[in-house]
């Protein structure tokens, strides 16, 4: 019965990557004004876990950010940015 249930344990935990997806997400962020603030957004965002890539559109005021949902969802990133004193909102 051990042997039975490290096996399905083992099964679960080898095909959890497989429930994982790459998302990009693009955020909004007006408070973004000057050449120094991309580093600063960057800096933040790269600090959360999963969060593969970023790029700073500062003519837009925005981020474009690639993240693994299954280590960061929409919520962190955007608390990421928050704290770093540039709240941010999703853009559609």
């Amino acid at each position: 019965m051990k042997k039975r249930f490290a096996l399905i344990a083992l099964a679960v935990a080898a095909s959890a990557p497989a429930w994982a997806a790459t998302r990009t997400a693009t955020l909004a962020v007006p408070g973004m004004t000057c050449p120094a603030c991309p580093i600063t957004v960057r800096k933040a965002l790269s600090r959360v876990a999963g969060v593969e890539k970023t790029q700073v559109l500062l003519d837009r005021r925005q981020v474009v950010v690639t993240y693994d949902d299954s280590r960061t969802d929409l919520a962190r990133l955007r608390k990421a940015t928050k704290d770093a004193g540039y709240p941010s909102t999703p853009v559609r």
